[in-house]
């Protein structure tokens, strides 16, 4: 890394706001082309039972597109706030930027953009990502991210959350993250089994395997609630804050595993 008139280096790319992720991007896709071929042979489904079937295949569908794409989303836990911060590492220069913190299950999605946009003669608009699932090394991560000369408010958010920070959000976010995250492909396991018992003369074990499924999706949401009952690390810029709160996939999560717990009758079986 090179300094330039004193100050460390920035990466020239340009930056982009916090957007879907590939994978996400991918069960959508899949899910929806599922959807797609269902709605072409539905024509062929005669009398009311036509009815009975779109909105049972559609609502399974829903089921399974909601329990996969919640895995890979980085809208578990959302923090924002606009402040007035230091821009680059040794440098007294302040910008008037958006922070941004989107908290998943396997890692940990920071943005900065700036108000406005073009600030100090740069574009401020930045979205990194820093990963702890398996096979991943977030103290590596972190190392490149300083490596790069990210901007001040970045680095101090993705220091917050590596191992050795005495706050402790590695800890709680990656253990809350990777319980949440098996729950849920053991939900989606249970998905697959009963609408593989629903196809079958056995409805009573379909609706206990969709019934199951929906109890697990409701566990995935308390092992990563869990991490409510510990006082976390306060996340200052100056006189602002970052107040995290449950976001998106949370309470889609949520919402959907209490109305299959509630019972397989509502699904329409």
């Amino acid at each position: 890394m090179t300094l330039w008139d004193g100050e460390l280096s920035f990466y020239p790319q340009p930056r982009h706001a916090a957007g879907i992720s590939v994978p996400l991007l991918i069960v959508i896709v899949v899910f929806l082309a599922l959807a797609v071929s269902f709605l072409l042979i539905l024509p062929g489904i005669r009398g009311h039972s036509r009815w009975f079937w779109l909105v049972r295949v559609l609502l399974s569908l829903f089921i399974g597109a909601e329990i996969v794409a919640v895995h890979f989303s980085a809208e578990w836990s959302v923090g924002r706030v606009n402040t007035n911060t230091s821009y680059k590492a040794f440098s007294a220069a302040r910008v008037r930027a958006h922070v941004g913190l989107h908290v998943g299950l396997e890692g940990i999605n920071i943005t900065l953009t700036g108000i406005p946009v073009q600030q100090l003669n740069e574009t401020i608009d930045y979205n990194e990502q820093f990963s702890w699932r398996l096979g991943e090394n977030y103290a590596e991560e972190y190392t490149e991210a300083l490596e790069k000369g990210l901007p001040d408010p970045v680095l101090y958010l993705a220091e917050k959350f590596t191992p050795s920070s005495p706050c402790g959000l590695y800890r709680q976010y990656r253990l809350a993250g990777h319980y949440a995250s098996a729950t849920l492909w053991v939900a989606f396991c249970l998905w697959l089994l009963s609408n593989a018992l629903l196809s079958m003369p056995v409805p009573l074990y379909g609706g206990l395997a969709l019934l199951a499924t929906g109890a697990f999706s409701l566990f995935s949401v308390l092992a990563f609630a869990s991490i409510s009952s510990v006082p976390l690390c306060p996340l200052r810029f100056g006189s602002s804050a970052i107040s995290s709160h449950y976001g998106a996939a949370f309470w889609v999560t949520l919402a959907t595993g209490e109305d299959r717990a509630m019972g397989p009758g509502r699904l329409g079986i």
